[in-house]
């Protein structure tokens, strides 16, 4: 068979769906102001699907520190991977400052969030290592487990006696091999919104010798007293051995850092592949980062106005009877039940009719039968925004279960 042709009978889960919903479910475009206000198709939209959790995106010193840096050092330099020729004052300054904020020795610059982790992954073990990891790991972490070509183990979603059993599995291997053992989770789930358990985590490191990484992409800036991520939160910051976070959530910019002891991150510096064979971040956003990070820590009023906006959106949307299942954090899934259609016929409903503009989620992420509203707070947001959002999902409750969205036309003309 051609190989052309095999794809086109098989265009993926996401993919075969795509005549249907590109543009509007999927690929939207959303114009404007990056904020909690944008234009979807032309009109205005409340929206809650954006990462931009303290509100930095459009903030004016972020904005002038990105447009001096461009004016200064222009889109190309540094030229060449840091390695070779791209290095700069500005990239190493920005990662001990990172370093310092986070708890840890050094760290070191990655260029995107989903890339840096699986070369993370490729390069801290080999294959006589072990890996133990969480059933509902980000994709970027399963994609790092697959170059993996040891063996791995998972345990069931944060739970810790399914962790300690898959850690005596990985031990008696370990003993075997002579290899090491990894423990990979998160931080604060993205889907979720449950913080990892990451300090139960550490705490077997009384009875297990392994190390442990976290990707705390959600959890840098928003979690922990000063917003140094979720290992402050959970006051285990030397427990953890490995922390990885984003630039794309709190910091509103492109991509990431790994953080560490002095000798793993030199040790990752000169092994990493995705970074030694791949051109430096440029330096307009390593200024503009430096900037985020700025006022990411002397600024907790950012972070302050994030916790009050989810305050109020959770409890407000508890009271009225909604199911936000585990959340811990300020991401805010909302889970209600239905099927495809009627997941379909609700965002266009919030859409066209309410002018809201939330993520939906649906099986194979999560089970059949339910439909997700991820909601994405930011400092951004007004309490006024809040108030509009609960009455529309009151509303569109009273809908769902009255079997108003079976029915295919629920849009306005």
């Amino acid at each position: 068979m051609d190989l052309f042709e095999k794809i086109s009978h098989n265009m993926g889960p996401l993919g075969q769906h795509q005549k249907m919903a590109h543009g509007y479910f999927a690929f939207p475009k959303l114009e404007g102001e990056i904020g909690p206000h944008m234009l979807f198709r032309g009109k205005e939209h409340l929206v809650w699907s954006l990462n931009n959790y303290l509100g930095l995106a459009n903030h004016p010193e972020v904005r002038e520190a990105d447009a001096l840096g461009a004016k200064e050092f222009g889109l190309a330099a540094p030229m060449g991977a840091r390695m070779m020729s791209g290095n700069s004052n500005n990239h190493e300054a920005l990662e001990q400052d990172l370093a310092k904020f986070t708890g840890k020795q050094d760290a070191f610059l990655l260029n995107y969030g989903y890339q840096g982790m699986l070369s993370i992954i490729d390069t801290l073990v080999d294959r006589f290592d072990v890996i133990v990891y969480d059933a509902e790991c980000h994709a970027c972490i399963i994609d790092g487990l697959r170059l993996h070509m040891g063996k791995r183990f998972v345990y069931q979603h944060n739970d810790i006696e399914s962790c300690k059993k898959q850690l005596e599995r990985a031990t008696k291997l370990a003993e075997q091999t002579g290899g090491a053992i990894l423990v990979i989770t998160e931080g604060v789930f993205g889907m979720s919104g449950a913080q990892g358990k990451i300090a139960e985590i550490v705490a077997l490191k009384e009875q297990f010798k392994f190390r442990l990484l976290i990707d705390d992409a959600h959890g840098f800036g928003t979690m922990g007293k000063t917003g140094a991520g979720t290992h402050e939160e959970q006051n285990c910051i030397d427990g953890v051995d490995v922390y990885f976070a984003t630039f794309a959530k709190s910091m509103a910019g492109i991509g990431a850092f790994v953080a560490s002891n002095e000798t793993i991150i030199n040790y990752l510096r000169y092994n990493m592949r995705s970074q030694t064979y791949a051109k430096a971040l440029p330096m307009p956003m390593v200024v503009g980062l430096r900037k985020r990070l700025e006022l990411l820590q002397s600024k907790p009023e950012l972070r302050e106005k994030l916790w009050s906006i989810a305050t109020a959106l959770q409890n407000g949307l508890r009271e009225r009877g909604f199911n936000l299942g585990i959340t811990n954090t300020m991401v805010t899934p909302v889970f209600l039940k239905g099927e495809l259609n009627e997941a379909t016929a609700i965002t266009m409903d919030l859409r066209e009719n309410y002018g809201i503009f939330c993520s939906i989620v649906l099986y194979p992420v999560i089970p059949k039968g339910l439909i997700e509203l991820r909601i994405i707070p930011t400092a951004a947001h007004t309490l006024e925004d809040v108030q509009v959002t609960l009455d529309a999902f009151s509303e569109v409750a009273v809908k769902l279960n009255s079997g108003y969205y079976k029915e295919q036309n629920v849009v306005k003309a």
